[in-house]
């Protein structure tokens, strides 16, 4: 489990096929070591809105394996060599609970459609699937990319999220460009609302 405030932003340095799927190293810095915070073999990272395991740790870099539902369900199978990542450890219990539940289970696809720039402040609107959009409302959160948000206005087929200069200096958010995809995780408690309303057994 993850709160969405991402801790830093990491850079892929390798990117190996492991039939049938991926290993991926990323420098991580303080996330990888950190004194007594250092990652251990097995530890959850949210990497991009995407929970994955550390099979390998190497001074600040660490190691993933990632598997062909991950490859074409999330946008981490697109990376390559120097591309940013956002990080976060996984949350303890006695920590604050800054951002929202985040669970690092990636629900789909997102695209950057536009974004409008005001005195630093940048307003960024995202296509979506209809069925996770059923599972937004404004003022609700989201995860786009692991980062915690605040939606504005949900819409048919779009959804907007206002980005302040912080999280544009410190995510990958400040670098995505109009076109590019996002990972998506709608709120926790929406899901479980929606699978209710459904009315399934």
């Amino acid at each position: 489990m993850f709160t969405g405030l991402v801790e830093t932003i990491g850079r892929i340095s390798d990117v190996r096929v492991e039939s049938p799927g991926v290993r991926l190293t990323v420098v991580a810095g303080d996330v990888a070591a950190d004194g007594p915070l250092t990652a251990p073999l097995g530890a959850s990272i949210c990497v991009s809105g995407c929970c994955l395991s550390v099979v390998a740790v190497d001074g600040p870099s660490l190691t993933f394996q990632l598997g062909p539902e991950t490859l074409a369900r999330t946008t981490l199978g697109g990376l390559v060599p120097g591309a940013g990542v956002n990080l976060e450890r996984s949350l303890r219990l006695s920590d604050r609970l800054g951002g929202h539940l985040v669970t690092g289970h990636v629900d789909g696809l997102g695209r950057l459609l536009s974004r409008d720039e005001s005195g630093g402040w940048v307003t960024c609107v995202f296509s979506a699937p209809r069925a996770l959009l059923r599972q937004m409302a404004s003022k609700g959160s989201v995860a786009i990319d692991g980062i915690s948000l605040t939606l504005v206005d949900v819409e048919a087929e779009r959804f907007s999220v206002a980005l302040i200069p912080h999280t544009l200096a410190v995510t990958t958010l400040g670098a995505l460009a109009v076109g590019g995809s996002v990972n998506l995780e709608t709120d926790l408690v929406a899901k479980y609302v929606a699978r209710w309303l459904e009315g399934a057994p």
